[in-house]
């Protein structure tokens, strides 16, 4: 116990630099194994058919869901534990810990069950084909039922995080993703007695993947819960600081299972694209969403400490690493879109859609990195209003009725609705952020 203690105790005591150099490789490593995932995810996907692509592009919105409400309890699970660290109470730690382990088992068991009796309705929002129909109901409800290894490595990854341990979650997400990669050719394509499953492989080899990642965090993550009576306290602590986590994740669905039905309109190639979008995206993303993971516990332990200054230090280190990042990001979409559509896809009308998609999306990413990081620095903080606040600003107020509004005028027009969502709500974000910061200065002067 005391070595994990002293493992989160530097948070408020080393500098930031140093901070962020051992927090964030392991973490960013990881995602970046899990971008490369879902790469060559759709690689093999979209070599096998171009429905079974389009499946997976409609499934997605369902799959952020399970990230949602996976990650964002283990969220609510790491800024609380981090708080009792730094209160010098561990057992409140311990048992928020085991708390999240029920809590997760609860919601997967309610999601899998509802997931499948509305597989077939969703779907057929969003595709149009009968083949990409019947492909993204098969994927879909597999892996919305074997969700189960997505839920519980949420939590234990962030009991880890919340100690400042980034090196086993890595592990794990790196074996999990290798586990996937590894499979999907053998699943997908058949292999020796392995038969040929199409998008279903796909489907059993993310599976696969996600329950060993669960295995590995689960040996040292998992704790057990308190009494039934007790974890009444620890339920609504863990939702107290993760609610804002959950519904931004959730708003990220809402606005892409929007845009999908906006592009549906259009034809099953839009929604494709925007589909090998967020694939790319992910890979470009990865600094920005590796500093998110990391500074969430830091900045709660020193915000709990009174250490505004440090606080203020984490997020200016924060956003000049991830404009760098983006700008690479953002290069590579203006200028090598073609090369980036060709790794899934064959098809013209995918390619003349994506190649004037994609500069456009790209021009929005040095914009993201504020609309992005400030609703994480007030959740840190404990303020989830202002941080859902800004997310819905950001998802829903912004960015799906201008999508909605240039879908109006034609295809080509709605890609503009990024860089002008993510300059409106970066730019609300920033303000809010100078005025916290100047208010937590004076309660200190």
């Amino acid at each position: 116990m005391k070595k994990e203690l002293s493992e989160s105790a530097f948070f408020g005591t080393e500098k930031i630099g140093k901070i962020l150099l051992k927090l964030a490789p392991p973490v960013m490593l990881a995602q970046l194994i899990q971008a490369l995932y879902n790469i060559v995810d759709s690689f093999f996907v979209g070599k096998y058919s171009e429905d079974a692509l389009t499946a997976l592009t409609v499934i997605y919105p369902m799959q952020l869901i399970i990230i949602a409400l996976a990650v964002g309890t283990g969220v609510g699970v790491n800024t609380y534990m981090a708080r009792k660290f730094a209160q010098d109470k561990s057992k409140d730690a311990y048992n928020a810990a085991g708390t999240g382990t029920v809590i997760e088992f609860t919601i997967w068991a309610i999601f899998a069950i509802i997931s499948v009796s509305i597989m077939r309705p969703y779907v057929m929002t969003s595709a149009t084909s009968d083949q990409a129909i019947t492909d993204a109901v098969t994927y879909g409800n597999i892996v919305c039922i074997g969700s189960i290894g997505a839920f519980l490595e949420g939590n234990w990854t962030k009991v880890h995080q919340s100690q400042g341990n980034m090196r086993l979650p890595m592990i794990a997400q790196i074996a999990g993703a290798l586990t996937n990669i590894v499979l999907d050719p053998i699943l997908i394509f058949g292999l020796g007695p392995i038969p040929e499953m199409g998008v279903a492989g796909a489907a059993y080899a993310t599976v696969c993947g996600q329950i060993l990642a669960a295995i590995i965090t689960g040996v040292k993550g998992y704790y057990k819960p308190p009494k039934l009576r007790e974890m009444k306290h620890y339920i609504k602590r863990i939702f107290y600081y993760g609610y804002s986590s959950i519904i931004m994740q959730l708003l990220y669905t809402v606005y892409i299972l929007a845009l999908n039905i906006i592009l549906a309109g259009f034809s099953d190639s839009a929604v494709t694209v925007l589909g090998l979008y967020y694939k790319m995206q992910s890979f470009f993303f990865i600094p920005l969403f590796g500093l998110q993971t990391c500074i969430v516990p830091v900045i709660s332990f020193n915000f709990a400490r009174k250490e505004y200054l440090r606080c203020k230090r984490i997020m200016t280190d924060s956003f000049v690493i991830s404009a760098i990042f983006m700008i690479v990001g953002m290069v590579a979409f203006l200028f090598f879109p073609r090369e980036m559509i060709n790794l899934f896809s064959d098809s013209q009308e995918v390619h003349s859609i994506g190649s004037i998609a994609f500069p456009i999306i790209g021009t929005s990413f040095i914009f993201a990195v504020f609309s992005l990081m400030m609703p994480i620095f007030f959740q840190a903080i404990g303020d989830g209003k202002t941080s859902m606040l800004l997310s819905i600003t950001r998802q829903i107020l912004c960015l799906i009725p201008t999508f909605w509004l240039f879908s109006l005028i034609g295809l080509n027009y709605t890609w503009i609705a990024f860089p002008v969502s993510e300059f409106i709500s970066g730019g609300i974000g920033l303000i809010l952020y100078k005025k916290r910061m100047k208010s937590l200065q004076l309660k200190t002067a």
